[in-house]
């Protein structure tokens, strides 16, 4: 079993940054692919990056540029730099975990292991 706790959310004015931090529980986080999502008002869940267990890091479309996508195993961590942030970036931001690397890595289901969420707010 793993356990994920996000934290590092919050209110940005526009054009801002945050980092958001995902810490797992023990070393077997680095074993597994790590994803996070956000789920704006109203929406459903979705695909913002993924960072696999053997380095690789994917990116939805819409937020290559301004979002990049790190991990420290050392620490049992994921992070998600977001930069230049908009109102449309407002969501709870979830952190996944998963524990065979394959299937589509963008889709929800695909992910065994979630974090409770963290708010993170875009006031224009």
């Amino acid at each position: 079993q793993v356990q994920l706790v996000e934290s590092g959310g919050g209110l940005v004015q526009v054009g801002g940054s945050l980092r958001l931090s995902c810490e797992g529980s023990g070393p077997a986080v680095a074993t597994k692919g790590m994803a996070w999502f956000r789920q704006p008002p109203g929406k459903e869940r979705e695909f913002v990056a993924v960072s696999t267990s053997t380095g690789g890091r994917y990116y939805a479309d819409s937020l290559k540029g301004r979002f990049a996508v790190s991990r420290d195993n050392s620490r049992y961590t994921m992070y998600l730099q977001m930069n230049s942030l908009r109102p449309d970036d407002t969501a709870v931001y979830f952190c996944a975990a998963r524990d065979v690397e394959y299937g589509d890595y963008s889709r929800p289901n695909n992910y065994g292991y979630w974090g409770q969420g963290t708010q993170v707010t875009v006031s224009s």
